[in-house]
């Protein structure tokens, strides 16, 4: 018998998408749907790029950018050129309940987001600090970078967000009012980095520095057009069916680890640290690193 989800026809939902939780496609898209107030506004309005594990994440996922053959005429799209690929794509625009369900069921775990919305594709609405401790760093490093972060960019007049990235490192987001480019951004964040490299020995904010050991590196260079960030909310294809977990920056303080919110663990409540995020944008502000 054929199973419906509203406009969704579910497949396959017995098939394991963890192997080491026997977490099922089912488990999958009860997630989503249990996630879905948090996870929604994040993705509305924005080219999505997901990453899917048809047979799991025990065997090879792909990227994909295009929507792909037999997508439902009610799923929103978005056409663009793309250089890279020499061609147009049309991009999935997940903007509703049933398109995130449908997502669950093609086995897309990861879903990862532009930092602009399709209207303006050049013009970001947020800043994204990417927090990378290179071992024997970890995350209390993480956290620790974060903290000071957090402190400078109030300072400067912004308002920051904390999740994990629900791998090894942390990410820091910040509102942005639409008037900037993507050059300007990114130039932000890397001034930002220099001026915290210059005020702890272990944070880094140059390329060639990545992996150094014991450092926390600050990549700059997802802010540009086409690059993407794992969503607020997104499932991770590890291990343990980590999250990309908003927080509360007290609960940063208290530690975490990236397996404390996994797809068993991480749930949306009343207390959702990253509610009204774009409601708190702000204007870019100059950074003196003399």
């Amino acid at each position: 018998m054929d199973t419906y989800l509203g406009r969704v026809h579910l497949t396959n939902l017995e098939r394991i998408m963890y192997p080491s939780l026997k977490a099922t496609k089912k488990d999958v898209i009860e997630y989503y749907i249990r996630i879905a107030p948090g996870i929604l506004p994040f993705l509305a309005e924005r080219a999505l790029v997901m990453q899917r594990f048809p047979d799991g994440t025990g065997h090879p996922g792909f990227y994909e950018k295009d929507a792909p053959d037999g997508t439902p005429g009610w799923v929103t799209l978005f056409t663009s050129f793309s250089r890279s690929a020499g061609k147009e794509i049309r991009s999935v625009v997940s903007d509703s309940p049933d398109t995130l369900i449908w997502l669950a069921n093609l086995a897309a775990l990861e879903l990862n987001i532009p930092l602009a919305r399709i209207d303006r594709p050049e013009t970001p609405d947020m800043v994204f600090f990417d927090l990378d401790p290179e071992p024997p760093a970890g995350m209390t490093d993480a956290a620790l970078a974060a903290l000071s972060l957090q402190e400078l960019l109030t300072d400067l007049g912004l308002v920051p967000f904390v999740k994990t990235s629900g791998k090894k490192g942390l990410h820091v987001v910040a509102p942005l009012i639409r008037e900037y480019s993507f050059d300007e951004t990114r130039n932000f964040i890397h001034a930002v980095g220099v001026l915290l490299a210059k005020q702890s020995g272990n944070i880094v904010s140059e390329i060639s520095r990545t992996h150094d050991p014991g450092t926390v590196f600050i990549d700059y260079l997802q802010n540009a057009p086409g690059k993407t960030m794992i969503c607020p909310y997104s499932l991770r294809a590890t291990e343990y069916a980590t999250v990309s977990m908003p927080l509360s920056w007290s609960v940063l303080v208290n530690g975490v680890s990236p397996e404390d919110f996994t797809i068993r663990t991480a749930i949306s409540s009343k207390e959702d640290p990253w509610k009204g995020f774009f409601d708190q944008a702000e204007r870019l502000p100059a950074v003196n690193n003399d």
